[in-house]
């Protein structure tokens, strides 16, 4: 490779038409809200610094070619988004990361290209990576390469987000607290069956404390609601507040809400065995106020949570419990769950899925999770057209071996004949919001014989035959028979 190549980095940039991965996933996990400062390190043309302003956020950015004389500020939040691998001189790539970590305030976004992204055909090698047709520079890390990268260049500890997004924190509280939330179960508050005269008197005043128990299973402390001031001199404490919602409600609905959020503090825990567990004082105020509420000490949650964590080593135990499921489609090698349904499933299953989500953050536009009976791995299924197509098609499926953190990743969005789903409601929990609507189109293909072939209408093609013969249709999620012309 001849010295004299010259890189033309400002080519890399990419005009978008929306705000990019990294910032989004900071958006959708409130990482940045209105509350917060926004800063784009190497922001190229800017796209991400004027959408995220166009939210009402206050944002600036910086580029060394296309905004070199915008000021280099601190901010909340900065983004160093797929900047690394597109230096090709690796003492300035780590000279950036450096510098953008120093501007950081709250949280640093680090996205760089993963090499599952990588193409397929041959490119000229230089220095640790690649030029590309455009003669840019291209390095395509690892997954677990890149935060090894980021940790030892900064000493942090960089919380895997998606493929190839990591989140670095300043504060161990807030990493930790963020860390939890990811593992907490989503519930909805019981509803009011006996409307009692004192509950309706105070609806109003008790509501912030019917949603907080929804959050986090337990009553407040002090100087955790709002208007706590407000019930306490009302009611003299929060346990006879909640006694007036007890009157109202289910009890065991409440019970249940509390167990679950039991369970979310051992799946967290038992994954904070992988890194170093954070000490008691490390973690945010309000887990340690949920740990005390379910658990007698710090150390008995976590020997709780490892003795869970400990288990998926011996034989059969992720089989059993993937058997033991009332939830999900059961194959003879595997058990597939909605996403929206891995918060219900048990705590090992929950563990097993968090080692795997553990090193590559959830996957983007994952929509089934596939437990492999088999052999340790799990895969994430991706059908976009999940809620809205009768029979959606596989479009990507991303593989993670729990033994090596290999990850896989399969395209299925170019084959000719690529698989479908049937009987789209036992993937998902009976409360899904369009469970009656699949479990009746399958009543519906049960009941013409439709679904007898099983080997033959896996794919898309076999399934249209399917149709063809039986001289059916379907539209939405309901079976027509074709009208003879």
């Amino acid at each position: 490779m001849p010295e004299a190549l010259e890189i033309e980095r400002h080519r890399a940039a990419i005009a978008r038409t929306d705000i990019s991965r990294p910032v989004r996933l900071a958006i959708e996990w409130a990482i940045l809200t209105q509350d917060t400062t926004f800063f784009d390190y190497g922001c190229g043309y800017g796209g991400d610094v004027q959408r995220v302003k166009n939210l009402g956020y206050t944002s600036a950015g910086w580029d060394p070619y296309y905004h070199p004389d915008v000021p280099r500020i601190p901010a909340d939040v900065v983004n160093l988004g797929y900047v690394l691998n597109v230096i090709e001189d690796s003492e300035e790539r780590r000279q950036s990361l450096i510098q953008a970590w120093e501007l950081t305030e709250k949280v640093l976004i680090v996205a760089a290209q993963i090499l599952i992204n990588a193409p397929s055909k041959t490119q000229l090698a230089y220095n640790d990576g690649i030029v590309t047709r455009r003669n840019t520079f291209q390095k395509y890390y690892e997954q677990e390469e890149l935060k090894t990268y980021i940790d030892e260049v900064l000493n942090v500890d960089a919380v895997p987000i998606a493929l190839g997004v990591y989140f670095v924190f300043r504060d161990e509280a807030e990493k930790e607290s963020y860390k939890a939330i990811r593992f907490f179960s989503t519930t909805s508050t019981p509803r009011v069956r006996i409307p009692t005269k004192r509950f309706e008197d105070y609806q109003e005043q008790l509501q912030p404390l019917m949603a907080f128990f929804t959050k986090r299973g337990r009553l407040p402390v002090k100087g955790e609601l709002e208007n706590e001031q407000e019930l306490l001199s009302e009611f003299g404490n929060f346990r006879r507040a909640f006694g007036v919602v007890l009157q109202a409600t289910d009890e065991a609905e409440w019970d249940a809400i509390a167990y679950r959020r039991s369970l979310d503090i051992q799946v967290y825990l038992a994954l904070t065995h992988f890194d170093k567990r954070p000490a008691w004082q490390k973690l945010a105020p309000e887990m340690r106020h949920d740990i005390k509420a379910f658990f007698s000490s710090y150390e008995e949650a976590c020997q709780v949570a490892d003795q869970k964590l400990f288990s998926l080593g011996k034989p059969g135990v992720i089989q059993t419990a993937c058997e033991k499921s009332k939830i999900g489609k059961h194959t003879r090698g595997a058990l597939y769950v909605h996403v929206s349904a891995l918060a219900a499933l048990d705590p090992v299953l929950r563990i097993c899925e968090g080692c795997a989500s553990r090193t590559i953050g959830r996957v983007d536009e994952a929509t089934l999770i596939k437990y492999h009976t088999n052999k340790p791995q799990i895969s994430y299924l991706s059908y976009p057209e999940f809620d809205t197509d009768p029979h959606p098609v596989l479009k990507a499926s991303i593989g993670i071996d729990l033994k090596t953190l290999f990850v896989t990743h399969r395209d299925y969005e170019t084959r000719a004949n690529p698989p479908i789903l049937h009987r789209k409601e036992t993937f998902v929990t009976n409360n899904y919001p369009r469970y009656e609507e699949f479990a009746k189109l399958t009543q519906q293909e049960q009941e013409l014989g439709l679904l007898n072939q099983k080997s033959d209408i896996g794919t898309r093609e076999g399934w249209e035959k399917c149709l063809a013969t039986h001289r059916v249709e379907i539209r939405g999620h309901q079976v027509y028979p074709i009208q003879d012309s």
